[in-house]
């Protein structure tokens, strides 16, 4: 089965939802600046016997774009709302980059909908967690060209291997405000005290060499979350997920199935 759904959050806004498979249900969530099509390199392996349901953010793909401020709070409402128009009570999710942050709110500020918890090359927040380099930093401020996104992204063997397009690059039909709101909410991110409200099981994912949100992050997030597992990808960078597909997909499913 695979469908697209329109679902309206609590303030009207409209979000688009693809639902693909059936059986228990997955909730994916996407890197800063993307759409559901983030997973399309994975999701067949993550959906096997399982209903994958990938959310575009407000502000990018087929959602609205309102002209407001947005927080990963916002972003994990939003998700909830979309459990809730499709009469899903409870679902596996799983956060990539930004989509990390934003299940970390889902699992703590809704336990009881979280059966299991991914959090993938993510972080509980510069505040409290460990920040990118000045250098990254600078290259993201002064040149966000593809070539340094995709750098940041996969190592150089992989990009020899598959010149792409690669889909973990951001939105291009995004407007400039709702890409600056995207930043603003990632940058803003700060859940280090909910952590320990979440009681769903957890498994954490990073690429040792992610230099986007740095792997110090892992062990960060397991030490406040209380039922929590790390595994570390050696060599990989932030999108680890679909570099490492054949190791990250099994070891998300067996998890899933415990």
């Amino acid at each position: 089965m695979s469908e697209n759904h329109s679902v309206v959050a609590a303030d009207g806004t409209r979000l688009a939802v693809s639902v693909r498979g059936r059986g228990p249900a997955l909730l994916l969530l996407a890197g800063q600046s993307n759409d559901h099509t983030w997973w399309d390199g994975v999701r067949e392996d993550l959906g096997v016997g399982r209903t994958t349901v990938a959310v575009d953010y407000r502000g990018t793909g087929g959602s609205d774009s309102p002209e407001m401020s947005y927080s990963t709070t916002m972003f994990a409402d939003d998700a909830v709302a979309v459990l809730d128009d499709l009469g899903i009570a409870d679902a596996a999710v799983y956060g990539t980059s930004m989509g990390g942050r934003v299940a970390q709110w889902v699992a703590a500020n809704h336990p009881q909908r979280v059966t299991h918890l991914i959090l993938g090359c993510t972080t509980p927040g510069d505040a409290h967690g460990v920040p990118r380099s000045a250098e990254v930093r600078r290259a993201l401020a002064h040149d966000r060209s593809q070539e340094v996104l995709t750098d940041l992204m996969y190592t150089p063997r992989w990009r020899a291997a598959h010149p792409g397009p690669y889909r973990t690059l951001g939105d291009p039909t995004m407007t400039n405000h709702a890409r600056h709101r995207h930043l603003q909410a990632s940058n803003n991110h700060d859940a280090w005290d909910a952590l320990g409200d979440i009681t769903a099981p957890t498994l954490v994912l990073h690429g040792s060499d992610d230099r986007m949100a740095p792997v110090g992050n892992a062990a960060l997030l397991a030490d406040r979350i209380a039922d929590a597992t790390v595994r570390v990808f050696t060599g990989a960078r932030h999108a680890y997920f679909e570099e490492c597909h054949h190791e990250a997909g099994p070891a998300v499913t067996e998890f899933l199935g415990r």
